[in-house]
């Protein structure tokens, strides 16, 4: 781990140490940091806040907003929900796979993108729908799919 790095983790153990109910915030907080959880990072909040190492791992792995593998710096989730299946959703996951060469699931190599399916984003009325990061985009077409993800580029 860079020096930086290490030094805003240890930053972040100090803040929470003693405090009731802190690993979820403490995890959140590192996975902000590093983008992911890596395991030296999980090993240093056990130690900092007195947790053992499988309680953090049965935390992480139950939480899907817990990554244990690098991710994109942009997160594309495309809901393929019953409205948006409906409407096209399948589609436009396989259209952003391609543009992207990726499947779902997966991270591009440069660490740009990470896509995921999922089953909901509440936002039916704009079936069908991606969020890329916190952004939405309704009404999809495959040239609208193009140009949201071209913004990130």
């Amino acid at each position: 781990m860079e020096r930086e790095k290490t030094d805003k983790l240890q930053a972040v153990i100090d803040k929470y140490k003693g405090v009731k109910g802190a690993l979820i915030p403490v995890l959140q907080e590192v996975q902000d940091l590093f983008n992911y959880l890596p395991d030296e990072a999980l090993r240093a909040v056990g130690k900092g806040l007195k947790v053992p190492l499988s309680r953090i791992y049965g935390v992480v792995t139950f939480y899907t907003q817990f990554h244990l593998v690098p991710q994109g710096k942009n997160s594309i989730h495309v809901c393929t929900g019953t409205a948006c299946h409906v409407k096209g959703a399948k589609k436009m996951l396989e259209r952003i796979e391609s543009l992207l060469g990726i499947k779902d699931g997966d991270t591009t190599e440069d660490f740009k993108f990470t896509l995921k399916s999922v089953r909901c984003v509440g936002t039916c009325f704009l079936a069908p729908v991606m969020m890329i990061n916190e952004d939405y985009f309704g009404e999809l077409t495959e040239k609208k799919t193009e140009e949201a993800i071209k913004q990130y580029n």
